[in-house]
């Protein structure tokens, strides 16, 4: 007797193309195991071959802030204007970062 997909575990899955340095998110596939949710994930998201990289994380394993809570996370970081390019003077020599 087969696994239902509502049996299997969710896996949240995130490629890398080769144009990107970072992995994106793509969306969720069911599967029993890790290497299952590779093979899956590889056969739905590259079927026009542009990934180079796949993560599968288990959905239960990710952890999230709640948007309520953004002032108490995100507030606190407006006063460290030392993490901005701009609080740092350039010499003339260069032109961009």
């Amino acid at each position: 007797m087969s696994q239902t997909n509502a049996s299997r575990p969710l896996w949240e899955v995130f490629m890398r193309s080769e144009m990107c340095l970072e992995h994106k998110y793509c969306g969720s596939v069911h599967a029993a195991d890790a290497a299952m949710a590779l093979r899956v994930a590889r056969d739905i998201f590259t079927r026009c071959m542009e990934g180079v990289s796949l993560w599968v994380v288990p959905s239960a394993a990710i952890v999230a802030s709640n948007p309520d809570d953004k002032g108490e996370l995100f507030d606190p970081a407006a006063d460290k204007i030392y993490r901005h390019p701009t609080f740092y003077k350039l010499p003339d020599a260069v032109d961009h970062i």
